[in-house]
């Protein structure tokens, strides 16, 4: 995992050296008794060497490994109102000091920079995004940005169903819903709360909404809830659903265990004993997810397989913490691919796409 404080990140973006090293040119400090003449012909070198290596993609935004980051996840907050057992304990964790938070000011300015870049989907996780107060105002000003195809949302629902309505209108376009259980007393077991069926409510208003696909994630847990592989699956056949496994990941405080994990091969056999002729579908370059579909069924569903299969050297996402902080993967942190996408343990709702 990569990680870059705030102001290094605002010069990365404003800076015309920045720019020059992101692009892979060569780069010459001016010596202290440099004339101004020699600067400005080393200025006007750099520049055509620029101009003869373009990227077709944003310089900035294109990395040492080629791969160009189009794709912007922010945490809009730490907090969340759940205390998923697979998440983080059930006292929570330690929260960055508020004055410490990036201002709704702040999130912007820097949505803006990154779209100007060449960013056009950007994504609001958590924590819980839809707890912060002035969410549906931040979708509604996102939406003004010039260039910015796709404004999602990562959510564990429970106030899905009351904000989408003024969500929707001010331009959400994308919904990522966790819910790791079919089972009501499950639920409270697993996320130590209750609200269910506020969750399930939530899931049933974006379809109403036509919200298509309504992406559904759930985490499988030996031992919890892989029982229920079948019964999400065969959510789809009348949903537009695209229910998501997700293999079970390590954190600080979830007492992660392998015997606990069930591999993305493991659930596809599952569920390919009940449909033999399910079929894999086509997936992007820098997809996180394998997707598959059951032939007649209205949704799909698809495997997240951050520990056995990994995904981070075709990985484009920047994730910019709640305090400010540039998050991205790099191709030989493999197993690392989750704790980039989520940060730390009260950031587990924002681990997938």
């Amino acid at each position: 995992m990569a990680a870059r404080p705030l102001s290094q990140m605002l010069r990365r973006l404003l800076g015309s050296s920045a720019r020059s090293c992101s692009s892979g040119a060569p780069v010459t400090q001016p010596r202290p008794r440099e004339s101004a003449q020699a600067a400005s012909e080393e200025l006007s070198r750099q520049r055509q060497f620029l101009q003869g290596h373009a990227a077709p993609f944003s310089a900035i935004l294109t990395d040492s490994f080629g791969r160009q980051h189009s794709y912007l996840r922010i945490s809009l907050t730490e907090k969340c109102n759940l205390r998923c057992q697979y998440c983080m304990p059930e006292e929570g964790v330690q929260l960055t000091p508020k004055a410490n938070l990036l201002t709704t000011e702040e999130i912007l300015t820097l949505a803006q920079l990154f779209v100007k870049e060449g960013v056009d989907k950007i994504r609001l996780t958590g924590g819980e995004p839809l707890i912060r107060p002035d969410v549906v105002d931040i979708v509604a000003q996102l939406q003004q940005l010039e260039g910015l195809r796709t404004i999602g949302v990562t959510t564990n629902g429970i106030n899905l169903a009351r904000l989408l309505p003024q969500l929707q209108k001010v331009g959400l376009s994308a919904i990522n819903i966790s819910l790791d259980t079919l089972v009501p007393a499950k639920f409270e077991f697993i996320v130590r709360r209750k609200g269910f069926h506020k969750v399930m409510e939530g899931i049933h208003k974006a379809i109403e909404l036509g919200y298509n696909p309504v992406k559904v994630n759930c985490v499988v847990m030996r031992g919890l809830n892989e029982d229920e592989l079948l019964d999400f699956a065969a959510l789809t056949e009348g949903l537009p659903l695209d229910v998501r496994f997700i293999e079970y990941m390590p954190f600080d405080g979830n007492k992660w265990n392998f015997k606990k994990m069930v591999s993305y091969k493991e659930m596809l056999d599952t569920v390919r004993q009940q449909w033999p002729e399910l079929e894999k579908l086509p997936e992007e370059e820098s997809s996180t997810a394998k997707a598959f579909k059951i032939p007649g069924f209205q949704g799909q569903i698809s495997f997240i397989t951050s520990m056995s299969e990994h995904f981070c050297g075709t990985c484009n996402r920047l994730r910019i913490t709640a305090d400010g902080n540039l998050k991205w993967s790099l191709p030989s942190e493999a197993s690392q691919t989750f704790f980039f996408l989520c940060g730390h343990n009260a950031l587990c709702r924002a681990g997938t796409e």
